[in-house]
């Protein structure tokens, strides 16, 4: 079996004082990730694209596998993944869950936290409406993160809206 493909898009540095958000944006052909500290410093995020050509069951193995890597790499306190989702075509909704349940057991296993964001409420903490777009979600993550460019794909932008909406909600 192939190993997973991780696409790094940006590194910056290790981060080594505060929590370590890993934000996860799961989906069967492209999982966006992201790795943020609670100073809000982004230490690593992409995307992990299974081959296409793989089976179902193969494409889960690799994201469990890719997101286990991350874990081992990257050390995070606590995982922020995508909640709720709702589609008209029960198909797409199965298969997304899947992949979410590929990244809920890489987590459960290493014992890390998971909390569950509904993509409204992470749309709203970072760009201020619920209804925001992909392209708008991306400039704010730039904005807010000081990126020198959008992040690439729009999943990964999501992961760090994740893990941003996550640090949000942690104690002062």
């Amino acid at each position: 079996m192939p190993t997973p493909r991780i696409y790094c898009l940006y590194m910056l540095y290790i981060v080594t004082m505060g929590e370590i958000i890993l934000g996860v944006d799961p989906g069967t052909n492209i999982t966006g990730y992201a790795l943020l500290s609670s100073t809000k410093t982004p230490i690593d995020f992409g995307c992990i694209r299974p081959p296409k050509n793989l089976p179902l069951a193969e494409r889960y193995l690799c994201i469990f596998q890719a997101i286990t890597a991350l874990i081992t790499q990257h050390t995070p306190n606590v995982i922020a993944v995508e909640g709720q989702f709702f589609y008209k075509n029960a198909q797409s909704a199965l298969k997304l869950g899947m992949a979410k349940a590929a990244v809920l057991l890489a987590g459960a296993q290493q014992n890390i936290p998971i909390h569950e964001y509904n993509p409204k409420v992470v749309k709203k903490a970072v760009v201020g409406t619920g209804n925001a777009t992909k392209k708008q979600m991306q400039y704010m993550m730039q904005r807010l993160l000081s990126l020198p460019t959008l992040p690439e794909p729009e999943d990964a932008a999501d992961a760090l809206a994740l893990a941003l909406c996550h640090i949000h909600r942690l104690p002062s």
